[in-house]
Protein backbone atom coordinates (compact mmCIF):
# COMPACT_ATOMS: atom_id res chain seq x y z
CA UNK A 1 0.00 0.00 0.00
CA UNK A 2 1.31 3.45 -0.93
CA UNK A 3 -0.34 5.43 1.85
CA UNK A 4 2.21 4.71 4.62
CA UNK A 5 5.10 5.73 2.38
CA UNK A 6 3.30 8.92 1.35
CA UNK A 7 2.58 9.70 4.99
CA UNK A 8 6.26 9.20 5.78
CA UNK A 9 7.07 11.87 3.19
CA UNK A 10 4.80 14.32 5.02
CA UNK A 11 1.79 14.09 2.73
CA UNK A 12 -1.35 15.13 4.56
CA UNK A 13 -3.91 15.36 1.74
CA UNK A 14 -4.61 13.14 -1.27
CA UNK A 15 -6.50 14.62 -4.23
CA UNK A 16 -8.25 11.83 -6.12
CA UNK A 17 -10.08 11.99 -9.50
CA UNK A 18 -13.89 12.48 -9.54
CA UNK A 19 -15.37 9.40 -7.90
CA UNK A 20 -18.99 9.74 -9.07
CA UNK A 21 -20.55 7.70 -11.87
CA UNK A 22 -19.61 9.09 -15.28
CA UNK A 23 -21.59 9.04 -18.52
CA UNK A 24 -19.31 6.30 -19.89
CA UNK A 25 -17.64 3.31 -18.19
CA UNK A 26 -14.25 4.67 -19.22
CA UNK A 27 -15.11 8.26 -18.24
CA UNK A 28 -12.72 9.99 -15.86
CA UNK A 29 -15.62 11.46 -13.90
CA UNK A 30 -15.66 14.96 -15.34
CA UNK A 31 -18.46 13.73 -17.64
CA UNK A 32 -20.56 13.48 -14.47
CA UNK A 33 -23.81 11.53 -14.54
CA UNK A 34 -24.93 10.83 -10.96
CA UNK A 35 -23.47 12.52 -7.87
CA UNK A 36 -25.01 9.91 -5.59
CA UNK A 37 -23.48 6.91 -7.36
CA UNK A 38 -19.93 6.29 -6.09
CA UNK A 39 -19.64 2.97 -7.88
CA UNK A 40 -22.61 1.32 -6.20
CA UNK A 41 -25.38 1.04 -8.79
CA UNK A 42 -25.63 -0.57 -12.24
CA UNK A 43 -25.84 2.54 -14.39
CA UNK A 44 -24.29 3.60 -17.70
CA UNK A 45 -23.02 0.12 -18.46
CA UNK A 46 -21.15 -0.45 -15.21
CA UNK A 47 -21.55 -0.67 -11.46
CA UNK A 48 -18.04 0.41 -10.55
CA UNK A 49 -16.61 3.67 -11.83
CA UNK A 50 -13.42 3.77 -13.88
CA UNK A 51 -11.56 4.06 -10.56
CA UNK A 52 -13.28 1.24 -8.66
CA UNK A 53 -16.28 0.35 -6.51
CA UNK A 54 -17.81 2.33 -3.69
CA UNK A 55 -16.53 -0.25 -1.23
CA UNK A 56 -12.99 0.28 -2.45
CA UNK A 57 -13.42 4.05 -2.21
CA UNK A 58 -14.64 3.76 1.39
CA UNK A 59 -11.63 1.59 2.22
CA UNK A 60 -9.25 4.07 0.60
CA UNK A 61 -10.62 6.99 2.60
CA UNK A 62 -10.50 5.06 5.87
CA UNK A 63 -6.99 3.80 5.22
CA UNK A 64 -5.81 7.29 4.29
CA UNK A 65 -7.33 8.74 7.47
CA UNK A 66 -5.53 6.05 9.44
CA UNK A 67 -2.26 7.35 7.99
CA UNK A 68 -3.09 10.95 8.79
CA UNK A 69 -4.01 11.75 5.19
CA UNK A 70 -7.26 13.48 4.29
CA UNK A 71 -8.78 12.60 0.91
CA UNK A 72 -9.83 15.57 -1.24
CA UNK A 73 -12.94 14.67 -3.26
CA UNK A 74 -12.95 16.14 -6.77
CA UNK A 75 -16.44 17.62 -7.06
CA UNK A 76 -17.98 18.37 -10.47
CA UNK A 77 -21.06 20.50 -9.83
CA UNK A 78 -21.34 22.63 -12.97
CA UNK A 79 -22.82 20.22 -15.51
CA UNK A 80 -24.30 16.77 -16.15
CA UNK A 81 -23.75 14.32 -18.99
CA UNK A 82 -25.22 11.06 -20.27
CA UNK A 83 -28.91 11.90 -19.84
CA UNK A 84 -31.39 9.03 -19.82
CA UNK A 85 -33.80 10.67 -22.26
CA UNK A 86 -34.21 13.81 -24.33
CA UNK A 87 -36.83 16.54 -24.04
CA UNK A 88 -38.19 19.22 -26.33
CA UNK A 89 -37.00 22.61 -25.14
CA UNK A 90 -37.58 26.10 -26.47
CA UNK A 91 -34.15 27.68 -26.68
CA UNK A 92 -32.10 30.40 -28.36
CA UNK A 93 -28.75 29.75 -29.94
CA UNK A 94 -25.94 32.06 -28.77
CA UNK A 95 -22.54 32.90 -30.17
CA UNK A 96 -20.04 30.35 -28.84
CA UNK A 97 -17.42 33.12 -28.70
CA UNK A 98 -19.70 35.55 -26.82
CA UNK A 99 -22.56 33.89 -24.97
CA UNK A 100 -24.30 37.24 -24.49
CA UNK A 101 -24.99 37.50 -28.23
CA UNK A 102 -27.99 35.69 -29.72
CA UNK A 103 -27.43 34.31 -33.22
CA UNK A 104 -30.90 32.94 -33.86
CA UNK A 105 -34.47 33.28 -32.77
CA UNK A 106 -36.45 31.03 -30.47
CA UNK A 107 -36.63 27.45 -31.68
CA UNK A 108 -37.59 24.04 -30.41
CA UNK A 109 -34.59 21.74 -29.93
CA UNK A 110 -34.19 18.19 -28.70
CA UNK A 111 -32.08 18.45 -25.56
CA UNK A 112 -30.70 15.52 -23.56
CA UNK A 113 -31.77 16.77 -20.15
CA UNK A 114 -33.76 13.92 -18.59
CA UNK A 115 -32.13 12.09 -15.65
CA UNK A 116 -34.06 9.30 -13.91
CA UNK A 117 -31.11 7.31 -12.51
CA UNK A 118 -32.81 3.93 -13.10
CA UNK A 119 -30.10 1.92 -11.35
CA UNK A 120 -30.31 3.97 -8.15
CA UNK A 121 -34.02 4.79 -8.09
CA UNK A 122 -34.88 7.17 -5.27
CA UNK A 123 -32.20 5.97 -2.90
CA UNK A 124 -30.29 8.85 -1.29
CA UNK A 125 -32.15 11.51 -3.34
CA UNK A 126 -35.58 11.70 -4.92
CA UNK A 127 -34.74 14.55 -7.30
CA UNK A 128 -35.24 13.70 -10.96
CA UNK A 129 -33.44 16.16 -13.17
CA UNK A 130 -35.20 17.63 -16.19
CA UNK A 131 -34.92 20.63 -18.50
CA UNK A 132 -36.00 23.00 -15.71
CA UNK A 133 -32.79 22.11 -13.80
CA UNK A 134 -30.49 23.43 -16.54
CA UNK A 135 -29.77 26.72 -18.26
CA UNK A 136 -28.43 25.47 -21.58
CA UNK A 137 -26.87 22.71 -23.65
CA UNK A 138 -24.46 22.18 -26.55
CA UNK A 139 -26.34 19.77 -28.82
CA UNK A 140 -29.66 19.74 -30.66
CA UNK A 141 -30.65 16.14 -31.26
CA UNK A 142 -33.42 17.17 -33.65
CA UNK A 143 -31.02 18.70 -36.20
CA UNK A 144 -27.93 16.81 -35.13
CA UNK A 145 -26.10 20.10 -34.62
CA UNK A 146 -23.59 21.22 -32.03
CA UNK A 147 -23.53 24.74 -30.61
CA UNK A 148 -24.57 26.56 -27.46
CA UNK A 149 -28.26 27.08 -26.67
CA UNK A 150 -29.79 28.97 -23.75
CA UNK A 151 -33.15 27.67 -22.61
CA UNK A 152 -36.23 29.89 -22.66
CA UNK A 153 -36.94 31.41 -19.29
CA UNK A 154 -33.34 30.96 -18.22
CA UNK A 155 -30.37 33.29 -18.12
CA UNK A 156 -26.70 32.71 -17.63
CA UNK A 157 -25.48 33.37 -14.09
CA UNK A 158 -24.16 36.92 -13.99
CA UNK A 159 -21.53 36.34 -11.29
CA UNK A 160 -19.20 34.15 -13.36
CA UNK A 161 -15.99 34.77 -15.27
CA UNK A 162 -16.36 37.26 -18.14
CA UNK A 163 -14.35 35.19 -20.63
CA UNK A 164 -16.41 34.59 -23.79
CA UNK A 165 -18.67 37.40 -22.62
CA UNK A 166 -20.17 35.17 -19.94
CA UNK A 167 -18.55 31.84 -19.09
CA UNK A 168 -21.41 30.22 -17.20
CA UNK A 169 -21.75 27.59 -19.90
CA UNK A 170 -18.85 25.14 -20.19
CA UNK A 171 -20.08 21.80 -21.52
CA UNK A 172 -22.87 19.19 -21.55
CA UNK A 173 -26.10 20.22 -19.77
CA UNK A 174 -25.32 23.35 -17.73
CA UNK A 175 -26.61 23.13 -14.15
CA UNK A 176 -28.87 25.98 -13.01
CA UNK A 177 -27.57 26.80 -9.53
CA UNK A 178 -30.41 29.27 -9.11
CA UNK A 179 -33.07 26.55 -9.25
CA UNK A 180 -34.26 26.01 -5.63
CA UNK A 181 -34.54 22.22 -5.84
CA UNK A 182 -31.12 21.94 -7.47
CA UNK A 183 -29.52 24.13 -4.80
CA UNK A 184 -31.17 22.15 -2.03
CA UNK A 185 -30.07 18.84 -3.53
CA UNK A 186 -26.45 19.93 -3.96
CA UNK A 187 -26.24 21.08 -0.36
CA UNK A 188 -27.86 17.86 0.82
CA UNK A 189 -25.38 15.88 -1.31
CA UNK A 190 -22.44 17.47 0.51
CA UNK A 191 -23.81 16.31 3.84
CA UNK A 192 -24.59 12.87 2.45
CA UNK A 193 -21.07 12.55 1.03
CA UNK A 194 -19.51 13.32 4.39
CA UNK A 195 -21.61 10.56 5.92
CA UNK A 196 -20.50 8.01 3.30
CA UNK A 197 -16.78 8.79 3.15
CA UNK A 198 -14.13 9.95 5.61
CA UNK A 199 -12.88 13.01 3.75
CA UNK A 200 -10.51 15.89 4.35
CA UNK A 201 -12.15 18.27 1.92
CA UNK A 202 -12.89 18.98 -1.73
CA UNK A 203 -11.30 20.12 -4.93
CA UNK A 204 -14.00 22.06 -6.80
CA UNK A 205 -13.74 21.71 -10.56
CA UNK A 206 -13.96 24.60 -13.06
CA UNK A 207 -15.31 27.20 -10.64
CA UNK A 208 -14.93 30.10 -13.08
CA UNK A 209 -18.18 28.72 -14.58
CA UNK A 210 -20.11 28.66 -11.27
CA UNK A 211 -22.23 31.36 -9.76
CA UNK A 212 -19.83 32.92 -7.26
CA UNK A 213 -22.69 33.47 -4.82
CA UNK A 214 -23.82 29.85 -5.03
CA UNK A 215 -20.30 28.56 -4.42
CA UNK A 216 -19.92 30.81 -1.38
CA UNK A 217 -23.21 29.45 -0.07
CA UNK A 218 -22.02 25.89 -0.70
CA UNK A 219 -18.68 26.33 1.08
CA UNK A 220 -20.24 28.18 4.01
CA UNK A 221 -22.91 25.47 4.34
CA UNK A 222 -20.29 22.74 4.52
CA UNK A 223 -18.21 24.56 7.11
CA UNK A 224 -21.27 25.37 9.24
CA UNK A 225 -23.30 22.15 8.92
CA UNK A 226 -21.04 19.37 7.63
CA UNK A 227 -17.39 19.70 8.70
CA UNK A 228 -15.70 22.92 9.77
CA UNK A 229 -12.28 21.40 9.07
CA UNK A 230 -12.78 20.54 5.41
CA UNK A 231 -10.17 22.05 3.13
CA UNK A 232 -11.48 23.56 -0.12
CA UNK A 233 -9.40 24.29 -3.19
CA UNK A 234 -10.98 25.64 -6.35
CA UNK A 235 -9.79 25.35 -9.91
CA UNK A 236 -10.08 28.87 -11.30
CA UNK A 237 -7.82 28.98 -14.34
CA UNK A 238 -6.91 32.62 -14.75
CA UNK A 239 -3.52 34.31 -14.92
CA UNK A 240 -4.63 37.29 -12.86
CA UNK A 241 -3.59 36.83 -9.26
CA UNK A 242 -5.05 40.13 -8.10
CA UNK A 243 -8.47 38.98 -9.33
CA UNK A 244 -8.04 35.58 -7.68
CA UNK A 245 -7.00 37.27 -4.43
CA UNK A 246 -10.24 39.27 -4.48
CA UNK A 247 -12.16 36.04 -5.15
CA UNK A 248 -10.56 34.45 -2.08
CA UNK A 249 -11.60 37.48 -0.04
CA UNK A 250 -15.16 37.17 -1.39
CA UNK A 251 -15.13 33.56 -0.18
CA UNK A 252 -14.13 34.74 3.29
CA UNK A 253 -10.75 33.03 2.96
CA UNK A 254 -12.53 29.68 3.34
CA UNK A 255 -11.27 28.55 -0.04
CA UNK A 256 -7.82 28.25 -1.59
CA UNK A 257 -7.07 28.49 -5.30
CA UNK A 258 -4.42 26.93 -7.52
CA UNK A 259 -1.56 29.30 -8.34
CA UNK A 260 -2.02 29.51 -12.09
CA UNK A 261 0.37 32.42 -12.56
CA UNK A 262 3.22 30.59 -10.82
CA UNK A 263 2.99 27.51 -13.02
CA UNK A 264 2.79 29.80 -16.04
CA UNK A 265 5.99 31.48 -14.84
CA UNK A 266 7.64 28.08 -14.42
CA UNK A 267 6.71 27.22 -17.99
CA UNK A 268 7.65 30.51 -19.64
CA UNK A 269 10.97 30.99 -17.89
CA UNK A 270 12.10 27.37 -18.10
CA UNK A 271 11.37 27.09 -21.83
CA UNK A 272 13.59 30.12 -22.42
CA UNK A 273 16.54 28.16 -21.06
CA UNK A 274 19.40 30.38 -19.99
CA UNK A 275 17.58 33.36 -21.54
CA UNK A 276 14.91 33.16 -18.86
CA UNK A 277 15.15 35.54 -15.92
CA UNK A 278 14.84 33.55 -12.69
CA UNK A 279 14.36 36.75 -10.71
CA UNK A 280 10.85 36.93 -12.21
CA UNK A 281 9.80 33.45 -11.11
CA UNK A 282 7.32 34.70 -8.47
CA UNK A 283 6.15 37.78 -10.36
CA UNK A 284 2.41 38.29 -9.69
CA UNK A 285 2.10 34.74 -8.34
CA UNK A 286 -0.97 34.12 -6.18
CA UNK A 287 1.29 32.93 -3.38
CA UNK A 288 2.62 36.50 -3.15
CA UNK A 289 -0.91 37.89 -2.80
CA UNK A 290 -2.41 35.17 -0.60
CA UNK A 291 0.31 32.90 0.81
CA UNK A 292 -2.13 31.03 3.06
CA UNK A 293 -4.74 30.42 0.33
CA UNK A 294 -2.57 29.48 -2.65
CA UNK A 295 -2.04 25.88 -3.75
CA UNK A 296 1.21 25.74 -5.66
CA UNK A 297 2.10 23.06 -8.18
CA UNK A 298 4.47 22.27 -11.04
CA UNK A 299 2.20 20.14 -13.20
CA UNK A 300 -1.21 18.48 -12.97
CA UNK A 301 -3.52 16.44 -15.17
CA UNK A 302 -4.86 19.54 -16.94
CA UNK A 303 -1.45 20.98 -17.87
CA UNK A 304 -0.04 17.88 -19.58
CA UNK A 305 0.72 17.83 -23.29
CA UNK A 306 -2.37 17.82 -25.49
CA UNK A 307 -4.73 19.21 -22.85
CA UNK A 308 -6.61 22.48 -23.21
CA UNK A 309 -4.60 24.01 -20.35
CA UNK A 310 -1.26 22.66 -21.57
CA UNK A 311 1.51 24.46 -19.68
CA UNK A 312 4.77 22.58 -20.24
CA UNK A 313 7.66 23.00 -17.84
CA UNK A 314 11.10 22.15 -19.25
CA UNK A 315 12.19 18.76 -17.82
CA UNK A 316 15.49 20.12 -16.50
CA UNK A 317 13.60 22.69 -14.41
CA UNK A 318 11.10 20.39 -12.73
CA UNK A 319 13.31 19.59 -9.69
CA UNK A 320 14.09 23.31 -9.31
CA UNK A 321 10.39 24.20 -9.41
CA UNK A 322 9.64 21.65 -6.72
CA UNK A 323 12.40 23.08 -4.53
CA UNK A 324 10.77 26.51 -4.90
CA UNK A 325 7.32 25.31 -3.78
CA UNK A 326 8.38 22.78 -1.15
CA UNK A 327 11.15 24.50 0.80
CA UNK A 328 10.30 28.20 0.99
CA UNK A 329 8.53 30.03 3.83
CA UNK A 330 4.98 31.37 3.33
CA UNK A 331 4.83 29.56 0.01
CA UNK A 332 1.31 28.21 0.06
CA UNK A 333 0.22 24.58 0.03
CA UNK A 334 2.51 22.60 -2.31
CA UNK A 335 0.95 19.91 -4.48
CA UNK A 336 3.11 17.04 -5.73
CA UNK A 337 1.92 15.25 -8.85
CA UNK A 338 1.49 11.48 -8.71
CA UNK A 339 3.49 10.76 -11.86
CA UNK A 340 6.42 12.82 -10.60
CA UNK A 341 6.68 10.29 -7.78
CA UNK A 342 5.68 7.07 -9.52
CA UNK A 343 5.88 7.65 -13.27
CA UNK A 344 3.06 7.39 -15.79
CA UNK A 345 1.86 5.69 -18.96
CA UNK A 346 1.02 8.89 -20.80
CA UNK A 347 -2.35 9.73 -22.28
CA UNK A 348 -2.45 6.64 -24.50
CA UNK A 349 -0.85 3.74 -22.61
CA UNK A 350 0.23 0.66 -24.53
CA UNK A 351 -1.05 -2.70 -23.41
CA UNK A 352 2.52 -3.92 -22.97
CA UNK A 353 3.48 -0.80 -20.93
CA UNK A 354 6.30 -0.10 -23.34
CA UNK A 355 5.61 3.63 -23.19
CA UNK A 356 6.00 3.87 -19.41
CA UNK A 357 7.66 7.16 -18.46
CA UNK A 358 9.78 7.04 -15.28
CA UNK A 359 9.18 9.50 -12.42
CA UNK A 360 10.90 12.87 -12.43
CA UNK A 361 14.66 12.61 -11.79
CA UNK A 362 14.38 8.85 -11.39
CA UNK A 363 12.06 9.13 -8.40
CA UNK A 364 14.82 9.98 -5.90
CA UNK A 365 15.02 13.78 -5.76
CA UNK A 366 11.47 14.98 -5.01
CA UNK A 367 11.00 12.57 -2.05
CA UNK A 368 14.21 13.89 -0.48
CA UNK A 369 12.92 17.44 -0.87
CA UNK A 370 9.67 16.42 0.82
CA UNK A 371 11.64 15.00 3.73
CA UNK A 372 13.79 18.13 3.86
CA UNK A 373 10.58 20.16 4.10
CA UNK A 374 9.55 18.24 7.20
CA UNK A 375 12.92 18.33 8.89
CA UNK A 376 14.70 21.59 8.08
CA UNK A 377 12.50 24.07 6.17
CA UNK A 378 11.84 26.28 9.19
CA UNK A 379 12.81 29.66 10.56
CA UNK A 380 13.61 32.99 8.96
CA UNK A 381 14.21 33.12 5.22
CA UNK A 382 16.78 35.13 3.30
CA UNK A 383 16.31 35.55 -0.45
CA UNK A 384 19.07 36.02 -3.03
CA UNK A 385 17.18 36.79 -6.24
CA UNK A 386 19.99 38.95 -7.59
CA UNK A 387 21.10 37.13 -10.74
CA UNK A 388 18.92 36.34 -13.80
CA UNK A 389 20.53 32.91 -14.12
CA UNK A 390 21.02 31.94 -10.48
CA UNK A 391 18.74 32.51 -7.49
CA UNK A 392 18.91 31.20 -3.97
CA UNK A 393 17.37 31.32 -0.52
CA UNK A 394 18.18 30.08 2.97
CA UNK A 395 16.12 28.95 5.96
CA UNK A 396 17.84 29.50 9.30
CA UNK A 397 16.04 26.70 11.11
CA UNK A 398 14.03 26.71 14.34
CA UNK A 399 15.32 25.46 17.72
CA UNK A 400 12.23 23.31 18.22
CA UNK A 401 12.64 21.49 14.89
CA UNK A 402 15.47 19.03 14.17
CA UNK A 403 17.83 20.73 16.57
CA UNK A 404 17.61 24.04 14.73
CA UNK A 405 19.11 22.77 11.47
CA UNK A 406 18.37 24.89 8.41
CA UNK A 407 19.00 24.66 4.68
CA UNK A 408 20.24 26.61 1.66
CA UNK A 409 18.92 26.25 -1.90
CA UNK A 410 20.43 27.35 -5.20
CA UNK A 411 18.74 27.18 -8.62
CA UNK A 412 20.31 27.92 -11.99
CA UNK A 413 19.20 27.75 -15.62
CA UNK A 414 22.72 28.45 -16.84
CA UNK A 415 24.96 25.98 -18.63
CA UNK A 416 27.72 27.06 -16.27
CA UNK A 417 28.65 26.16 -12.70
CA UNK A 418 27.33 28.89 -10.35
CA UNK A 419 28.19 30.03 -6.82
CA UNK A 420 26.51 32.39 -4.37
CA UNK A 421 27.47 33.62 -0.94
CA UNK A 422 24.48 33.31 1.39
CA UNK A 423 23.75 33.81 5.09
CA UNK A 424 22.50 30.84 7.12
CA UNK A 425 22.88 32.24 10.65
CA UNK A 426 25.68 32.64 13.17
CA UNK A 427 24.34 29.67 15.10
CA UNK A 428 25.58 27.45 12.26
CA UNK A 429 29.15 28.78 12.30
CA UNK A 430 31.72 26.04 11.81
CA UNK A 431 29.24 23.51 10.42
CA UNK A 432 30.04 21.54 7.29
CA UNK A 433 27.17 21.50 4.78
CA UNK A 434 26.77 19.19 1.78
CA UNK A 435 24.26 18.89 -1.05
CA UNK A 436 21.37 16.67 0.00
CA UNK A 437 20.63 15.79 -3.63
CA UNK A 438 24.24 14.70 -4.29
CA UNK A 439 24.34 16.60 -7.54
CA UNK A 440 27.15 18.83 -6.20
CA UNK A 441 30.21 17.07 -4.71
CA UNK A 442 32.28 18.72 -2.04
CA UNK A 443 31.29 20.68 1.07
CA UNK A 444 30.77 24.20 2.37
CA UNK A 445 32.10 25.33 5.74
CA UNK A 446 30.00 28.05 7.38
CA UNK A 447 32.21 30.93 8.55
CA UNK A 448 32.13 32.62 11.94
CA UNK A 449 29.58 35.18 10.80
CA UNK A 450 27.16 32.54 9.51
CA UNK A 451 27.92 32.83 5.78
CA UNK A 452 28.76 30.16 3.22
CA UNK A 453 29.84 30.09 -0.42
CA UNK A 454 27.35 27.64 -1.94
CA UNK A 455 27.40 26.26 -5.46
CA UNK A 456 25.16 24.53 -7.98
CA UNK A 457 25.80 22.50 -11.11
CA UNK A 458 24.61 23.71 -14.51
CA UNK A 459 20.84 23.78 -15.17
CA UNK A 460 20.22 22.32 -11.77
CA UNK A 461 19.29 22.76 -8.14
CA UNK A 462 21.20 22.08 -4.94
CA UNK A 463 19.85 21.74 -1.40
CA UNK A 464 22.52 22.26 1.23
CA UNK A 465 22.16 20.95 4.80
CA UNK A 466 24.56 20.41 7.69
CA UNK A 467 25.99 16.94 7.15
CA UNK A 468 25.55 16.32 10.90
CA UNK A 469 22.01 17.72 11.08
CA UNK A 470 19.40 15.82 13.04
CA UNK A 471 17.72 13.44 10.60
CA UNK A 472 20.42 13.83 7.93
CA UNK A 473 21.63 10.26 8.11
CA UNK A 474 18.08 8.99 7.66
CA UNK A 475 17.49 11.16 4.58
CA UNK A 476 20.87 10.27 3.06
CA UNK A 477 20.08 6.57 3.35
CA UNK A 478 16.41 6.89 2.43
CA UNK A 479 15.39 5.09 -0.76
CA UNK A 480 11.91 5.85 -2.03
CA UNK A 481 10.25 2.87 -3.68
CA UNK A 482 8.81 4.39 -6.84
CA UNK A 483 8.71 1.04 -8.63
CA UNK A 484 5.08 0.30 -7.75
CA UNK A 485 4.49 -1.40 -11.11
CA UNK A 486 7.50 -3.69 -10.75
CA UNK A 487 9.19 -2.53 -13.97
CA UNK A 488 12.63 -2.10 -12.39
CA UNK A 489 12.45 -5.52 -10.78
CA UNK A 490 11.33 -7.00 -14.09
CA UNK A 491 14.18 -5.30 -15.95
CA UNK A 492 16.70 -6.53 -13.38
CA UNK A 493 15.73 -10.11 -14.22
CA UNK A 494 16.45 -9.67 -17.93
CA UNK A 495 19.78 -10.59 -19.52
CA UNK A 496 22.47 -7.97 -19.07
CA UNK A 497 22.67 -7.19 -22.80
CA UNK A 498 18.96 -6.46 -23.02
CA UNK A 499 19.09 -4.31 -19.90
CA UNK A 500 22.03 -2.36 -21.26
CA UNK A 501 20.28 -1.79 -24.57
CA UNK A 502 17.17 -0.50 -22.82
CA UNK A 503 19.23 1.81 -20.66
CA UNK A 504 21.06 3.25 -23.64
CA UNK A 505 17.90 3.78 -25.65
CA UNK A 506 15.60 4.92 -22.84
CA UNK A 507 14.25 8.46 -22.81
CA UNK A 508 13.23 10.47 -19.78
CA UNK A 509 10.59 12.75 -21.25
CA UNK A 510 7.85 13.31 -18.66
CA UNK A 511 4.13 13.07 -19.35
CA UNK A 512 1.63 13.16 -16.51
CA UNK A 513 -1.50 11.18 -15.67
CA UNK A 514 -4.42 12.09 -13.44
CA UNK A 515 -4.13 11.99 -9.69
CA UNK A 516 -2.48 14.46 -7.32
CA UNK A 517 -0.85 14.35 -3.94
CA UNK A 518 -1.33 17.52 -1.93
CA UNK A 519 0.81 18.36 1.08
CA UNK A 520 -0.34 20.93 3.62
CA UNK A 521 1.91 23.86 4.40
CA UNK A 522 3.28 24.07 7.92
Amino acid sequence: MLLPSLSALGVSSLWIPPACKAARPEGNGYDIYDLYDLGEFPQKGTTRTKWGSKGELVQLCEAAAGCGIGVLFDAVLNHKAGADFSEEVVATRVDARDRRVEVGGREVIEAWTGYEFPGRGERYSGLRWGRECFTGIDYDGRKGESGVWRFEGKRWARDVDEELGNYDYLMFADVDHGHPEVREDLLRWAGWLAGELKLGGMRLDAIKHYSFAFLRTFVNYVHQHVDANWFFVGEYWREDSEFLARYIEYMGHRMSLFDVQLVSNFSRISLLGDKGDLREIFDDALVVWKPHNAVTFVVNHDTQAGQSLETPVAPFFIPSAYALILLRANAGLPCVFYSDLYGSFGQHPNSDHSNFIPPASGGAVIPKMMLARQLWAYGSQYDYFDDPNCIGFTRLGHPAMSGGAGLAVLVTNSWEFKTKRMFVGESHAGEVWTDLLRWCPGSVVIDGDGWGEFFVAYRGVSVWVNRAAEGREFVDEFVFDSDIYGFEKEAAQKPARAATTESNNGKATKVEVEGNVAERAY
